[in-house]
């Protein structure tokens, strides 16, 4: 009888558990599904203590596809944790690339290491975009890809404080905002055909391609985006990659030698108005098609790791294999995944 009894109790007490934890696992997925940005942590016990906060939110080259791909690749081959934000319409909790004003998370900057940012155009309310200004004062490293060289845009009258950003700004100290003052360029032309001409990125023979840990490793760079068009850049920049316009959207379409070559990856430094001195790398490419480049994603990597003052984990070549399927959609307006919430990218 006794024998019975605490059998009996054992299976009791296994289905409690199973009960509960059914219980929390319902929980917890139902609080993902409903979480407005995502986070990838390195397996346990392999962090390298690094937190990398990358900020989507552009209406045309696909960044909420491209950065938690790269996210996925920072966090499992990298061992940095990642975080990842989205434009998002606060009404259905969708994301919502063109969507200006509104990128949930901003907060998780005051614990990065590291800011990835690929916007474009947005006019955030001051209570989300002082994070990033508080970021910027304190002189922490920064990435920019493709359109974060005008990553803000605000209104003749905005009376916002942040309007400096804007990428035409012309406010003494500010002119070109975010992009030229930070990045080192703001929005300036369609240097190649839009739609028709991709980028071979030019990096043998360049005198600082044989020395600088960024491009360690990278052989091949192309995409189908176009080139972009830039003035002399702003600041102690350091060209590391230029690009060639193609004749057509192929990696074996031949360029165009009829059209200059234009710079597409630099490195720099900027001075935050508290006197702090932060390090900066900036693509003019970065679309999600462009990540199908092995090697463009491991000029991405190397930069992060440049970005953190950690040049000498960089190996001879930085694992940057896709993580599950990655099927990036073509750029375009409108062209965006309808219906996902930030869990679908996780």
């Amino acid at each position: 009888m006794e024998i019975f009894l605490n059998g009996s109790i054992k299976i009791f007490r296994a289905m409690v558990i199973l009960i509960v934890a059914a219980l929390f696992g319902i929980q917890n997925m139902y609080g993902q599904e409903n979480e407005q940005w995502i986070t990838f942590e390195p397996s346990a016990g392999q962090s390298n203590g690094q937190h990398i906060v990358l900020v989507s939110g552009d209406d045309e080259y696909r960044s909420e596809e491209a950065l938690p791909m790269l996210a996925k690749i920072l966090s499992d081959h990298q061992r940095f944790k990642t975080t990842v934000l989205f434009a998002i319409e606060p009404e259905s909790g969708e994301i919502k690339p063109d969507y200006q004003n509104n990128i949930p998370g901003l907060e998780n900057l005051e614990s990065a290491d590291l800011m990835v940012i690929f916007t474009r155009f947005r006019e955030l309310p001051d209570e989300q975009m002082k994070y990033i200004d508080e970021y910027l004062q304190s002189g922490k490293p920064i990435i920019g890809l493709r359109t974060a060289t005008h990553a803000f845009a605000y209104s003749e009258d905005s009376e916002s404080e942040y309007a400096k950003y804007s990428y035409n700004s012309d406010i003494p100290g500010w002119e070109g905002g975010f992009g030229r003052q930070i990045l080192g360029e703001t929005w300036i032309d369609h240097h190649g055909e839009h739609g028709s001409e991709g980028t071979r990125g030019l990096i043998d023979g360049i005198k600082e391609r044989n020395d600088h840990p960024v491009i360690r490793g990278v052989s091949d760079i192309w995409g189908p985006t176009d080139v972009y068009g830039t003035r002399e850049l702003e600041g102690d920049v350091e060209v590391l990659v230029w690009g060639q316009s193609t004749n057509g959207m192929t990696p074996e379409a031949p360029l165009n030698w009829k059209k200059s070559i234009m710079p597409v990856a630099w490195t720099k430094t900027y001075t935050s108005e508290q006197g702090n001195t932060g390090k900066v790398f900036t693509t003019t490419m970065g679309s999600s098609q462009d990540l199908e480049s092995e090697g463009f994603r491991r000029l991405l990597v190397n930069a992060c790791y440049w970005a953190l003052e950690m040049e000498e984990e960089i190996p001879e070549k930085a694992n940057v294999d896709i993580i599950g399927e990655y099927t990036p959609t073509k750029f375009g307006f409108g062209e965006f995944i309808k219906g996902l919430k930030p869990i679908d990218y996780k």
